[in-house]
This record gives C-alpha cells, structure tokens and sequence, in this order.
C-alpha cells in the first residue's frame, strides 16, 4: 500500500544508498545536525480510507472564505464578476484543454483560431490596431509594455502615476531593472494623476508616461490630457485599463493612447486565489514589430483555404537574442479562450450591461456605506466607476475580519500598498452584488465601526 503514495520500495531504496555508499537513511542524513533533525514522529492522524480522506478534506475546504460562500466586495485588481457556464464546459474539451499551446502552430488550427477572435475582440475594446496573443497577467503586461517604449523611444525613463496599481509598479521596476530604466512617480494625491506634477516630470528623457484608468482607487483618470503631456514630449502614452469596464468607458485607443494593457481576469477568468490571470496587451500598427509575445495572423494556403498562422514571434526561441523584444516563452491561451468565450456570450449589449450595472451598483454602495457616521469616501471629488476607498474610524483591518465572520468579504485595507491610506478601505461592487446584499453590507459595518 505504502508504495501507492511512495513510489520508492524497500528494496529500490536500499539499491539507492548502496551507489550512494551509504548504508542506511540514518548515515545518509548524518551530517545534519541533531538538533535540526525532528525527533520524533510526525503529528499526524492514522492513515484514512478514501472516502474518509475526500470528507476530511472537503471539510478543510469549507473553513475558507471565498467568493461562493462569502458575499465578495473585494477588488484591487481581481474581481467578482459573474463566469457563464458554458464558459467551463468549452475549455474542459480535451482538444482545448490539452493543447492549448501551439508549440506547432499550423497543427492547433483551433487554438490560433480562437487566439485571432482574442485579438479582434481586444483590439475592437481598447481602440488599438492591433493586439498580441496575450501575456500573463496585467502586471507582467505593464512591464512589458515599458520596455517596448524604452526600445521604441530609446529613452530610459518611465513616469508611472501613483494611481497605478502599486503591484503593477513593483514588478515594472523589476523587469527595468536590467536595462537600467528609471521609474519616476507622478502623485495623485486626491485619487486621481496630478498632470501638472505629472507633466513636470515627462521630458526629453521620458520613454512613457503611465496612467491607470479606472486607477488603483477606481478613479477615472483624463486620458486625453495625459496622451497631450506625453505626446508633447515625443514619449508614448501607455493605459492600464480593465477590459470589462470598456463595454461602457472610452476606449483608450480613442483618446490617444498608444499602448494599452491590462488584467483581463474580469473576463470570464475566476479569481482562483489570485491566478492563473490574462494579460491584456494592445498597441497601434507603428508599434507592432515591437510587441512582446505572439501575434496570430490569418492566411490562405495553396489552395485557397483560410487558416491562421503565428505572424509573429518576437521571442529568444524564434530569433537572434540580440533582436527579441522579450523572453515570454509563451501566452496564456487558456484564459485567453474564457475571455473569447465570455465576450462571445456577452456581445456589446452584455458587455456593456454588465459595466453600467456595476457602475449602478457601487454609487449607490458608495452612498449607502458614506452615509455611516464617522465614515466617508476617501477620494470624494473624483469620479470613480465600480471601486471606491472608505475612510473608516477603526482599523479596515480589524473591520474586515469582524465582517468575514458574518460572510462578508468587505474589501481590500489599503495600508499595506500605502502607509498614509492606513485608515482606508477599498471596496470593489460588480453586477453580481445584489441590493440586498449592500444593505447588508452597510448595516454589518454601521454596527463594526460604532
């Protein structure tokens, strides 16, 4: 039995420490120090039957709070929005499901079908010409995105808004690191880009300016007057933006953009404690050669027949490293096939449904919750869309403990991301949220900052 979990037996194990030159586990482990060793058996329960094993565990499961069991008001870059289900019966196909990197790509027809519907699709959202196979999560798009501009440009700055999500800006300053870039912070002290400090700091120098809209704090930022201060200084303009929101907001393409990346996870993607995510990653045609990634094309073949090939691979496996615009080895096309297959469901109408329900939902969230005394919106002159940060009088995090007991996941205590928010909450409301729900949500925490 023991061998069904532990594939080594007595004897392969003595056969082992004979070419070692060992002759037991205890000479092999001799040089460890006592002290480092544990003396005595594991605390652990006799071995379980199956069936006894599956209840013990699912019983484990249950003690976590999630987004099914707990009513979810939690964002910051990962969101509840509703996944249909048909969603996960399409990519549970094995010719989906086993294959969804095309290593040789003219023989996944089907993959590099669904991967062109992927970039029509983004492209149409953001208002780019063109958009990649995708990357891996909004993070590493931004990252990317930074050092495209830095080749593009051959300048070595990069100003990032401090509206950007402060995740998003580590790992840029991360993948900058090795070509030297230098990240300078434009503030956005009232939740939204200050553009004149902003404008300050882009110059000669300036690869991009970065702005997040809706922002970190869900603010919606002037994206036309950013690609302005950018564009005036001969540097691109790159916007962070949630694809979801696009079915009710301009598209960044519209307004000046000239890259535009994001966190498609909204998407038909769930949260799944925080990944596998998609990255969104869309650029004008000038750019294109530049992108990081794959590009899927479609084509004809010698018999008239359309099918679809990888138009281009900019990568270290596919041509001289001295040329690559990125090591990405490859996408995420599995999540890339969710969010084809949610977008296909939605069309336009539900797309854009979806976000002026969750734009309904979080102002009369806002309103509800700003009505508690001794709590208010933190940020209340900027416009924000379906996220919002509360100042509260007691610790958000002690808040948000107390309201996940009672089943409510109250939001993300932003003290962690910025010591001078420490008194603040950042609430996200998606169509999912229902009235009932709010109320509650408002009644929980009227009652756990009295």
């Amino acid at each position: 039995m023991a061998a069904r979990y532990i594939a080594n037996t007595p004897r392969e194990r003595r056969e082992m420490l004979g070419v070692i030159g060992a002759g037991s586990l205890e000479e092999l482990l001799v040089k460890i120090p006592a002290k480092a060793r544990l003396g005595h058996p594991l605390d652990l329960a006799p071995a379980l039957a199956e069936t006894d094993l599956v209840r013990h565990l699912t019983g484990l499961a249950g003690r976590n709070a999630d987004a099914d069991s707990h009513v979810c008001f939690m964002g910051a870059g990962s969101y509840d929005h509703y996944v249909p289900s048909p969603i996960n019966h399409l990519i549970s196909r094995g010719e989906f499901l086993t294959a969804y990197t095309p290593y040789q790509p003219e023989a996944s027809q089907g993959t590099l079908r669904t991967i062109f519907e992927y970039q029509t699709m983004i492209a149409e959202l953001t208002g780019m010409d063109v958009a990649n196979a995708s990357l891996y999560d909004g993070a590493s798009s931004l990252a990317e995105a930074a050092l495209m501009a830095h080749g593009a440009t051959e300048r070595r700055e990069i100003v990032l808004s401090r509206g950007v999500n402060p995740l998003y800006r580590r790992v840029t300053a991360t993948y900058g690191d090795g070509p030297g870039l230098r990240l300078r912070d434009a503030a956005a002290p009232e939740g939204v880009t200050d553009l004149a400090a902003a404008k300050a700091l882009v110059g000669a120098k300036t690869a991009a300016l970065v702005i997040q809209t809706p922002n970190f704090y869900g603010c919606l930022e002037d994206v036309a007057a950013a690609a302005e201060i950018a564009h005036a200084a001969g540097a691109l303009l790159i916007v962070v933006a949630d694809p979801v929101n696009l079915g009710v907001l301009a598209a960044p393409g519209t307004l000046g953009a000239d890259l535009v990346v994001g966190e498609g996870q909204g998407l038909g993607v769930p949260m799944s404690f925080g990944g596998p995510n998609l990255g969104v990653f869309a650029a004008r045609q000038a750019l294109v050669r530049r992108m990081p990634g794959r590009l899927v094309g479609a084509t004809v073949d010698v018999d008239g027949a359309r099918g679809f090939v990888l138009t281009l691979q900019t990568r270290e496996q596919h041509i001289r490293r001295a040329k690559a615009t990125s090591n990405i080895c490859t996408n995420v096309a599995l999540c890339a096939l969710m969010a084809t297959i949610h977008l296909a469901i939605l069309g336009r109408q539900g797309l854009a449904r979806v976000g002026e329900l969750s734009a309904a939902k979080a102002h009369y969230a806002a309103g509800r919750l700003a009505g508690i005394p001794g709590v208010a919106l933190r940020f209340p002159a900027a416009p924000f869309f379906k996220e919002f940060a509360l100042r509260l009088p007691k610790s958000p995090e002690r808040v948000a403990a107390k309201l996940a007991k009672q089943g409510i996941l109250a939001g993300v205590p932003l003290k962690s991301f910025d010591r001078g928010l420490a008194d603040c909450l950042l609430v996200a409301v998606t169509e999912k949220r229902t009235k009932a729900e709010i109320d509650k949500f408002a009644d929980a925490l009227e009652k756990a900052v009295a």
